[in-house]
């Protein structure tokens, strides 16, 4: 079968190659893939900034942001021929922790964890893959075409786990007013969830085109990219950033309401730093009883929460969600930086 692989920590060795189709193994499921998605953690393990094989394999198939339909699985099980599945990225640890051993993986505390093309599992883009069922998350039949949104979804739907896990340390906490940095899939997903729990919605990002715009004000949200400080003077009570941009952050730990919660859900880069006035930051952290978190993964749970929010969205906006789709043949493309570029999907089916 045809797969799309890397040697890991080499610039530009991603390539198209025949591997092996998956062997039958008892309890486990065999999957046809639909679709993947890319995502920068794909480019940046095919530029060799990170990324592991499996011991003693020189290559690791990529692709973390899966679709696939299952093809054969156990005969007493869930999961049947013709589902639409998509897999989960994190496993446990072998240890495993604390965390890990309560199906928590996501919040894996030694770092054990492996994950599907990134960490010591191959990944999801090839033609077919097996996987215990456990890892696996059934949709919605009606999802075919935008399920492979599944995985950005269940990071977000982690991220509002949280944020309303914190907000219960008040009784009389609900969440009103949301602004989301960066209008990615990512913040665009975090926003859909907003708008499902009936929240003014605010989003912010520099792009000037107006796919973006559009998608914002279908959900009935204000759309900003004039002025990143008025955005940030909302007075937010639930800031989710996903721009990972340190200039971004800043502006959004030190803008928002009394008791606000901000989620990270970007990853900086690193190589920009600003000075900030942390004397600040603790003065109203301390008296406004705000709260900062980071937020990364999913565990099955999360996933099942993104599966059901999908399920209740409207498909014509999730597809417009997904700007490109290109054959497995060309999938350098999918690498290309178009203007117009929201999610760009490998479709096995072309």
């Amino acid at each position: 079968m045809r797969a799309l692989t890397v040697t890991p920590g080499i610039a530009g060795s991603g390539t198209l190659r025949d591997v092996p189709t998956p062997e039958r193994s008892p309890g486990e499921v065999l999957v046809r893939t639909l679709a993947v998605g890319i995502c920068g953690t794909d480019r940046e393990i095919l530029e060799g900034h990170y990324g592991a094989s499996i011991a003693g394999h020189e290559h690791l198939i990529l692709g973390h942001e899966s679709l696939g339909e299952v093809i054969d699985a156990p005969e007493h099980g869930e999961l049947k021929p013709g589902d639409l599945v998509v897999g989960i990225v994190r496993h446990p640890d072998p240890v495993p922790c604390e965390a890990c051993a309560q199906g928590e993986w996501d919040m894996c505390r030694n770092g054990r964890y492996t994950e599907h093309g990134i960490k010591e599992l191959d990944g999801f883009c090839a033609e077919y893959f097996r996987m215990d069922p456990h890892f696996l998350v059934k949709l919605d039949p009606g999802l075919r075409d935008a399920g492979v949104l599944t995985e950005p979804a269940s990071v977000v739907a982690k991220a509002w786990d949280h944020i309303e896990r914190i907000g219960q340390r008040t009784s009389s906490w609900r969440p009103r007013k949301v602004l989301v940095t960066g209008a990615g899939p990512i913040g665009l997903l975090a926003s859909l969830l907003a708008r499902q729990r009936n929240c003014e919605l605010h989003v912010y990002d520099r792009d000037q085109g107006d796919a973006k715009r559009r998608l914002v004000s279908e959900l009935c949200g204000q759309y900003h990219n004039d002025s990143l400080e008025a955005a940030c003077a909302l007075g937010a009570d639930v800031i989710i950033e996903c721009t990972g941009a340190a200039v971004v952050m800043a502006h959004v730990i030190g803008n928002n309401a009394p008791g606000a919660i901000v989620c990270l859900a970007g990853l900086s880069s690193g190589s920009h730093r600003i000075p900030y006035d942390f004397a600040r930051l603790n003065r109203d952290l301390v008296l406004e009883n705000d709260v900062i978190f980071g937020s990364v993964n999913a565990n099955r749970r999360h996933y099942q929460l993104a599966a059901a929010a999908l399920a209740s969205a409207d498909r014509q906006w999730l597809l417009r969600l997904i700007s490109r789709r290109v054959p497995l043949a060309d999938w350098h493309t999918a690498l290309e930086h178009h203007p117009d570029d929201i999610k760009v999907v490998i479709d096995f089916l072309k």
